[in-house]
């Protein structure tokens, strides 16, 4: 048990050069580099029980035994150690890593982590945390039509992805064969703000976005994975030659929340899909193709993931609400791996701030990935648009952002004065917030909202209308965040201009009460401008290595319609009662999938790439204007986007099929960074699994990671002139061919690229080229952007540059406040 008071004054100011930290006792150290002062004055009561007990994760790096019994022993002897006897560690431990990497979860106190963590073996020793999770129109948006073109046959999504398996940690996935949950109730109004009904109860068969597709290969020889059975999920029915492997992690949940309460929650011990974000995101990515999917005839059209014919592993890691146990995901990481996926698609973030890489279930787990060739990606997370929360920003894994699609489904509203002759509903505005209802009813009304009254949520101007009994909800809010949700009352959302207009009808009208018709809703594509990045998605630069861009792409976040399990209701709230096959859903979960899916074709028509060249391809394809040529919009500001909104780009899946050039990694060519993020040399050996004599060198003073042959160029701080090396490889359809260097230089930044041209012949498929940049003015703290752009007439590499210049230095300071902070400081130091 930890307990602490605290009271705290900070004051912080820019300094160049050191960095002072204070800590309880009154010590301090400095380490040059460009950093913040802060001074604390700071009285803190910090009580610790060294007897309680937590999970906790050995991480031990490569797992050169190559045994699974061995390397369990091992563990259990390391374990043992620091407990009365091999029993106690039996009892204690939750998982032993020992397939892919090596390691441990186990229940200890913090004195006997602190134990394990100062032996000679063990890299780091860490809390496991618990984390948190974050279609039939975006696809074609994306130019992946089902249709034959022009120059294609056959559709893309229909002849590749056959021999690839997509291993997904989420929620678990929707057997829906099993459905007593679900109860008959049909709601519905007589003018709608959207249809508001939904299928009766009754006995489903399983989701059709997992059914086989036609002429379905056997399941991979590679595979060694399995369908597991657990509570209402039989593997014999619901695992087929499209749903090959199921597996359920609960452990560390457990152990952490108490025993999973099944009998009143609709949870299951099982791989079974309880809350429907792991059945949206595994049909996103790999879903089966099927016509004519709608939520409730909106959206209506041919619905199937990225890679419709390639196989799905499920490996359910969050539980109840979305709660996922580091433990649980570094088991589910150990185990896919050995199973033989291919792509591994996870939509879920750690907390911020972000710890070092090496205490993060999910850096560890995404490297020893990579190691296999297996590509990892993650959602960047739903804290946008306030910069620097981007989440999952390790350089080995795929980041993604989260914007916008070509559809929309606009609602018609009118007033009496121009349709005295429709059905109307009254206006009432006073009910919006709970504590503002005071049992008023508002039965046969329509609310409006408007969000800046006491800044109000529309789930809480949603709940609070359907308290009263509202007939419907208008909610006003920012143009920037009027994206389709699934509502518990029908609910049309407007921009301030036209909320303003209404409110202004509201108070004018001389009409008792004032009226207005709503017209049916309707489906409506390419609309413009799209995409948009979505206001929610997590911005850079990454809080933790900001030399490394993050996000690196964006896709399709917002408002995507995918398969949903019945028995679930589409707002997963007690107070729905409809049931849906198909449902919407907004976020970074939902873009993370997408590229997923893409990345499962790449693997499939490029078998033999690594992760890091796939993320090249996905990168240097990317787009960063709108289907009207515009620069895409930033959502949450209207202004243009920046990378650090989309990162290199929008998702571009024909693009990337055939990028030209990409820039590759080995997992030693991250051995740099690695020594930048607190690996000593003897850990870095062991995660990588180097041979014996391999030299490691880290150097003595911090080198930037700019050097990192990734497909952007970040420069967190420009002080002077500095050069930056990149290697490209030649994979076009011409083995010779001569590429010519485009650069449209950051403001303020002069930069050479040499040589200009690159030549690749039969003899030369890889080349180096070196980027100088100059800074050109005095600043400070302000990111700059720019790209340089190879082509040879028929390819287009693109790579982002960012640059901040810092070329502004702090003189002595002489106001009184400083003056006052200086004896502090003095007294510490003495």
């Amino acid at each position: 048990m930890v307990a602490f008071q605290l009271r705290l004054m900070v004051t912080v100011m820019m300094v160049h050069g050191v960095t002072v930290d204070g800590g309880g006792g009154g010590t301090m150290t400095t380490r040059p580099e460009r950093s913040f002062l802060g001074l604390f004055f700071l009285s803190l009561y910090f009580f610790h029980s060294p007897s309680t007990s937590d999970v906790y994760i050995v991480y031990l790096g490569c797992n050169d035994i190559q045994d699974p019994i061995l390397t369990l022993n091992y563990h259990l002897e390391l374990l043992s150690s620091v407990l009365p006897s091999q029993e106690d560690a039996r009892e204690s431990m939750l998982y032993s890593y020992k397939h892919s990497f090596s390691g441990f979860s186990a229940k200890i106190n913090s004195s006997q982590a602190a134990n394990l963590a100062s032996m000679e073996r063990v890299i780091s020793v860490f809390k496991s945390q618990i984390l948190l999770l974050h279609t039939t129109r975006s696809w074609d948006f994306m130019g992946l039509n089902l249709e034959p073109i022009a120059d294609q046959a056959t559709p893309l999504q229909l002849t590749h992805g056959d021999g690839t398996i997509v291993g997904l940690f989420d929620s678990g996935i929707a057997d829906t064969t099993h459905h007593e949950k679900i109860h008959d109730k049909v709601g519905y109004i007589s003018c709608k703000l959207y249809n508001y009904y939904s299928n009766e109860s009754g006995i489903w068969p399983e989701s059709k976005s997992f059914h086989e597709e036609p002429r379905m290969h056997p399941i991979p020889r590679t595979w060694r994975g399995e369908c597991v059975h657990g509570e209402n999920f039989n593997p014999k029915k619901a695992c087929n030659l499209k749903l090959i492997g199921a597996r359920y992690y609960l452990k560390g949940y457990e152990q952490e929340h108490g025993p999973l309460n099944t009998s009143e929650t609709l949870e299951y011990r099982s791989p079974r899909d309880a809350n429907g974000h792991g059945t949206h995101t595994a049909s996103t990515a790999v879903g089966s193709t099927v016509k004519m999917a709608s939520f409730s005839g909106f959206g209506q059209g041919t619905a199937r993931g990225g890679a419709p014919r390639a196989r799905l592993a499920v490996y359910k890691v969050c539980w109840e609400v979305g709660k996922c146990s580091e433990a649980d995901i570094l088991a589910a990481f150990d185990e896919a791996i050995h199973d033989g996926v291919n792509v591994i698609s996870a939509s879920f973030g750690s907390p911020l701030p972000l710890l070092p890489l090496y205490k993060w279930s999910s850096d560890i787990g995404s490297f020893h990935a990579m190691q296999k060739g297996i590509s990892v990606i993650f959602s960047a997370g739903n804290n946008g648009p306030d910069p620097s929360l981007v989440k999952n920003v390790a350089p080995w894994s795929t980041c993604v952002g989260a914007s916008s699609i070509d559809r929309n489904f606009p609602t018609r509203v009118t007033n009496l004065i121009a349709f005295f002759f429709c059905h109307l509903f009254s206006i009432n505005h006073m009910i919006c917030r709970m504590d503002m209802w005071r049992n008023n009813s508002a039965v046969g009304t329509v609310i409006l909202c408007f969000s800046t009254q006491g800044q109000v949520q529309i789930e809480e101007a949603e709940f609070a209308a359907w308290i009263a009994n509202a007939t419907g909800l208008i909610f006003v809010d920012s143009p920037t965040r009027q994206y389709v949700d699934v509502d518990i009352i029908p609910t049309i959302r407007m921009d301030m201009i036209q909320g303003t207009k209404m409110n202004h009808y509201l108070s004018q009208s001389m009409m008792t009460p004032p009226k207005v018709h709503i017209f049916p809703s309707k489906t409506v594509i390419k609309v413009s401008p799209a995409p948009v990045v979505a206001d929610f998605s997590s911005r850079g630069p990454s809080s933790i290595s900001p030399d490394i861009l993050k996000p690196d792409i964006s896709a399709p976040g917002i408002s995507i319609l995918a398969a949903w399990p019945p028995g679930i209701s589409p707002t997963s709230t007690e107070n729905d009662q409809r049931s849906v096959e198909w449902n919407f859903q907004s976020g970074t979960s939902m873009a993370c999938p997408h590229v997923s899916g893409v990345v499962a074709l790449l693997k499939s028509v490029h078998p033999n790439w690594s992760p890091a060249a796939i993320r090249s391809a996905l990168m240097t394809t990317a787009y960063n204007r709108d289907t009207n040529h515009d620069t895409i919009l930033a959502g949450g500001s209207n202004e243009e986007s920046s990378p650090f909104d989309i990162g290199a780009g929008h998702l571009n899946p024909m693009k990337a099929m055939d990028p030209g050039l990409v820039y590759d990694m080995k997992a030693d060519d991250y051995i740099l960074f690695l020594c930048n993020n607190g690996y000593t040399k003897d850990q870095i050996k062991r995660i990588i699994g180097l041979p014996p004599g391999t030299p490691v060198i880290c150097p003595k003073e911090f080198k930037t990671n700019t050097n990192l042959n990734y497909p952007s160029i970040t420069v967190s701080s420009l002080e002077s002139t500095i050069t930056i090396k990149r290697t490209v490889r030649n994979v076009g359809a011409k083995k010779t061919t001569i590429y010519f260097a485009r650069i449209l230089s950051p403001h303020g930044v002069e930069i050479t690229v040499w040589p200009r041209i690159l030549f690749f012949s039969y003899f030369t498929c890889e080349l180096s080229y070196y980027v100088t940049l100059k800074p050109q003015k005095v600043s400070q703290g302000r990111y700059d952007y720019g790209e340089i752009v190879w082509s040879d007439g028929f390819y287009t590499v693109r790579s982002p540059l960012v640059v901040c210049v810092n070329t502004v230095t702090l003189t002595a300071i002489t106001d009184d406040s400083s003056q006052a902070l200086d004896q502090p400081l003095a007294l510490a130091r003495a």
